[in-house]
């Protein structure tokens, strides 16, 4: 495997790398040259720097995953990546507490007048006249309760702050339990006396703050942005602080960068550092661990810590569903290799504890397991959804927190022009193992090569029948088990599992048999 490293990023996280893969570290490159060098790499690795365009993505032909060493993505082209069934991952915790005591450093920078102060003092000015304002006992406003605002509100209860914030998301319970008032977005303008922003930039938050928002805001108040630029109409901010609207503002990030000739940057009523606030050595470690731990994880088949575009699943469900992302793509890939006609709609069934847990992750591995066979495009867990949304794939789910037969099962029906094709798996022993096809009950593990499934009347002699022809071809059966059918009537299947495919003539022979119904051979492997 190659990987790509066109930012800089911790040497920890090289080294980390190159313990499984090829590493390649090329900083700087231009666009041309990365659109030129993308398709020799399996994983892209990026900081802020690289911009990660469509043209680059559908160029990657060999990309699997793309890393980026920081927070945000949105120098990054999630959309084409998710529909190519490349994974995005992020490093969400690793600059947490730099971002928030750059927050709060700015805002003590802000109110207290320090860097005018410094200069003041470095151009031979003693001014003791300078006047800055305490924090506390004032009303801090937070909008977003992510990771870093929550970060920020608990160094603002130790500075003694009123905290207020501004999040759809969050419970009151959780609020509660971080020492936050939930307010709306309009009541946290024009009562907060600091305004720090912590939200990702998307269409929903670009622009959020602007003419009219900050009409709402205190003349005395003080604004902090160390999220991402846009969010706050920068001509807006200009002059509102011009004109004595607002107090003041601190700023780490700009709608473009580097941003040396930015209006903000006119005022002296702004403080600015040039996006700094994840710049610290254990930020730049722990964002470089984090990204390469997860690019090794989606190379080697896991489950990433942080993906971006793949549904996630929580860190108390991930021991009881993550089993079943595995069973999910094997009795999807069983299941539509074992029907015929054109495919019309899908149920998934789960019972059992999986029922009681968020199952999109499980639905998107059934998803790729199922549609793997069905499209030339590169399908799986990321771009699954997608695939089967263009398809006009209609898809029922079903959830029953009992489970009568195991403690959890996942069952695929696939409705298709000739019938109902019924596929059920657990995870048992730390092993997939198939429960039940259509109306047979059976308990096996489906290994990696091909699977022959035949449907026949049971009597003595069809074990050694089957076998002897398979035998005769020279394929090696290594797992093998006859079940009877749920209603009784003398039909019975076989399931074997094979090293090799058979042959077009040793499959003929097998349905020529006496009293052989239906065969069905299943490939498992790529």
């Amino acid at each position: 495997m190659k990987i790509l490293i066109s930012d800089a990023i911790a040497e920890i996280g090289i080294e980390m790398l190159k313990r499984f893969a090829e590493v390649d570290v090329r900083t700087n490159l231009t666009p041309e040259k990365l659109l030129s060098a993308i398709g020799n790499y399996d994983a892209l690795i990026v900081r802020s720097q690289t911009k990660v365009t469509a043209n680059i993505i559908e160029a990657g032909i060999k990309l699997r995953v793309i890393g980026r060493a920081g927070v945000g993505v949105d120098n990054i082209d999630v959309e084409s990546a998710t529909q190519r069934g490349i994974m995005v991952v992020n490093s969400p915790q690793g600059n947490i507490i730099s971002t928030a005591e750059h927050t709060i450093a700015l805002l003590l920078a802000l109110v207290r007048q320090i860097p005018s102060a410094h200069n003041q003092l470095h151009s031979g000015n003693w001014n003791r006249k300078l006047k800055g304002i305490q924090v506390r006992g004032k009303t801090l406003g937070i909008i977003g309760m992510g990771r870093v605002g929550t970060e920020v509100a608990h160094i603002g209860r130790g500075l003694q702050t009123n905290i207020i914030a501004y999040d759809p998301m969050i419970s009151e319970a959780r609020a509660e339990k971080l020492g936050v008032r939930l307010v709306t977005f309009e009541e946290l303008l024009s009562t907060s006396d600091f305004i720090t922003i912590h939200v990702l930039l998307n269409s929903s938050t670009e622009g959020m703050i602007g003419r009219q928002q900050l009409k709402l805001v205190k003349a005395s108040a003080f604004i902090v942005n160390c999220a991402r630029g846009g969010i706050i109409d920068e001509t807006a901010l200009y002059d509102a602080l011009e004109c004595g609207a607002l107090a003041g503002a601190a700023v780490d990030v700009f709608t473009s960068e580097p941003a040396l000739d930015n209006i903000l940057l006119k005022s002296d009523k702004v403080i600015a550092t040039p996006h700094l606030a994840a710049s610290t050595g254990e930020a730049e470690i722990s964002a470089s661990k984090d990204i390469a731990e997860d690019v090794e994880a989606v190379l080697k088949g896991y489950t990433p810590n942080s993906p971006i575009n793949a549904p996630s699943i929580s860190a108390e469900a991930l021991p009881i569903l993550s089993p079943y992302l595995k069973v999910g793509v094997v009795i999807g890939k069983i299941a539509i290799q074992l029907s015929s006609g054109n495919l019309n709609s899908l149920t998934i069934r789960y019972e059992g504890e999986i029922a009681s847990q968020q199952v999109a992750a499980v639905r998107s591995a059934v998803l790729s397991g199922l549609l793997e066979t069905l499209t030339e495009e590169k399908v799986n867990i990321i771009n699954a959804g997608i695939i089967a949304e263009k398809r006009g794939l209609v898809i029922n789910e079903f959830k029953n927190t009992a489970c009568e037969h195991f403690n959890n099962m996942l069952t695929v029906e696939v409705y298709s022009t000739t019938g109902i094709t019924l596929v059920a798996g657990t995870w048992l022993r730390g092993k997939t193992y198939l429960t039940r096809v259509n109306n047979y009950w059976l308990e096996i593990e489906p290994l990696t090569g091909h699977l022959l499934f035949t449907e026949h009347k049971d009597h003595p002699g069809m074990i050694g029948a089957v076998g002897t022809i398979i035998g005769s071809a020279g394929v090696n059966i290594s797992q093998m088990q006859v079940c009877l059918g749920i209603q009784r009537g003398g039909d019975a299947m076989m399931v074997l599992c094979l090293d090799e495919p058979l042959s077009p003539e040793s499959f003929r022979k097998i349905l020529a048999i006496p009293g052989m119904s239906k065969a069905n051979m299943v490939r498992m492997g790529k």
